[in-house]
């Protein structure tokens, strides 16, 4: 079966069914829906190979992340590979250890060989992340970046909302235990938490920065201690989760003596004992909505398609790992 096969069979036009395999928003949705039957009905599919010598397009995007062993990645790479299988592209993923230079060389090697890139909580600079000529497009996730599509989860409501959850059980010293240099995460969680916790007259310590990881968390966990705060908020449940640990093998009690708050609201902190307390962020909806932006650039006719910035809702969820001050709090 050929595509002049459908053409005929489906009553349009042989470009009408090109663009519903490669470009389904220039075409009517009654049209493609006629188009995908009779082709299913033919048994006929597209010749990728052929397609991308007459398009310039591979079908293929890339997404890179920082760490793939993070559990906050994987269930937004399973949904970004999903929408873009809907879609008629596959999904190349890089896994870039937290580190700018291997990000750099992962964005290159990729540019070569996918129609664009999904970047998720770079490490590189916002200066070397715009100097990228937007071939192939790129869209960010948790990054703003002048003249780049971006998805943003609100983590700063998120953390505002922790702080809010922690004065109202009575706490008055708070530490922020943030994430690495450079994070716009990070930079977000320490304005809205400073902010919130000036608005109930309350102290914050902020101890930044630190490794987004478990033994980030263990590590910050004498620091935190010396501060004194009755309640920590983490950079991520990985951190909490260390610091939950670090508190255990030094006899504190969490959340005897001291709140835990994570944010992710992985199966991981779901898992733990205290369960945290976590900011949720929508990293599944984060990964489709990447894509579909993504793919709007890819499919359009222009040569510099409009930018566009969504932001998602983040909630608190409030399980075991909070409580009032302990006894011994000042």
């Amino acid at each position: 079966m050929t595509i002049r096969d459908v053409a005929q069979a489906a009553g349009v036009h042989v470009s009408t069914v090109s663009r519903a395999f490669s470009a389904s928003h220039l075409v009517k949705q009654e049209t493609r829906d006629r188009v995908l039957a009779v082709a299913a009905e033919l048994g006929y599919q597209p010749n990728e190979t052929a397609r991308a010598l007459t398009t310039g397009r591979t079908r293929n995007l890339g997404l890179i992340v920082s760490d793939i062993a993070n559990p906050f990645f994987p269930p937004l790479i399973k949904a970004a590979q999903a929408y873009a299988r809907v879609r008629g592209y596959q999904v190349f993923v890089a896994d870039t250890d937290e580190d700018a230079r291997r990000e750099e060389e992962a964005i290159h090697t990729l540019a070569r060989q996918v129609d664009g890139v999904v970047l998720v909580s770079p490490r590189l600079a916002n200066d070397v992340i715009a100097a990228l000529d937007g071939h192939p497009p790129f869209v960010l996730v948790n990054r703003q970046v002048t003249g780049l599509s971006a998805v943003l989860m609100d983590v700063g409501h998120g953390a505002g909302l922790a702080v809010d959850h922690l004065a109202a059980l009575g706490h008055g010293h708070l530490a922020l235990v943030g994430g690495p240099r450079g994070s716009w995460t990070n930079a977000e969680m320490r304005r809205a938490a400073g902010r919130a916790a000036a608005d109930h007259g309350i102290r914050l310590d902020v101890l930044s920065p630190n490794a987004p990881t478990e033994q980030g968390g263990i590590t910050a966990t004498d620091a935190v201690l010396r501060t004194g705060a009755t309640a920590v908020i983490a950079y991520n449940d990985l951190v909490a989760i260390g610091l939950v640990e670090g508190l255990d093998d030094r006899g504190v009690r969490v959340p005897g003596d001291i709140s835990v708050v994570g944010v992710d609201d992985t199966v991981a902190g779901r898992l733990n004992r205290p369960r945290l307390t976590t900011v949720a962020m929508p990293t599944g909806p984060a990964g489709r909505t990447a894509v579909d932006l993504l793919l709007q650039m890819v499919e359009t006719e222009t040569d510099r398609p409009a930018t566009a910035q969504t932001t998602l809702a983040t909630s608190l969820i409030v399980r075991d790992s909070t409580a009032t001050p302990g006894p011994h709090a000042d």
